[in-house]
C-alpha cells in the first residue's frame, strides 16, 4: 500500500505542466480529489466524525472554486482534468 506522500507525488507527476510544477490549478484539483475520496471512505465508517465532515466540505468547496477558475481560464484543460479524474457523469 502506498503512503499519502507517494500518492501525492504520483498525482503531481501525472497532472504537472512541467517538472517543477506543484501548485497549478490542475495539480491542486487532483490532490483535493484524492483527499475527498479518502475522507469520504473515512466518513462511511465514522459517521459521527463531524470535524472531518467539515474538512471534507471545505475541500469540496475549494475544489469547486478551482474548477470554476480553470473553466474560465482554459476550457480544454478543464475538460481534460474532469475527464481524467472522472468527476462528471
Amino acid at each position: 500500500m502506498t503512503t499519502r506522500r507517494e500518492t501525492k507525488q504520483n498525482i503531481i507527476k501525472d497532472f504537472a505542466r512541467d517538472s517543477k510544477d506543484t501548485g497549478s490549478a490542475e495539480v491542486q484539483i487532483a490532490i483535493l480529489t484524492e483527499d475527498i475520496k479518502r475522507l469520504t471512505e473515512h466518513l462511511k465508517e465514522h459517521s459521527h466524525d463531524f470535524h472531518s465532515r467539515r474538512g471534507l466540505l471545505k475541500k469540496v468547496g475549494k475544489r469547486r472554486n478551482l474548477l470554476n477558475y480553470l473553466a474560465k481560464k482554459d476550457v480544454t484543460k478543464y475538460r481534460d482534468v474532469v475527464k481524467k479524474l472522472g468527476l462528471r457523469k
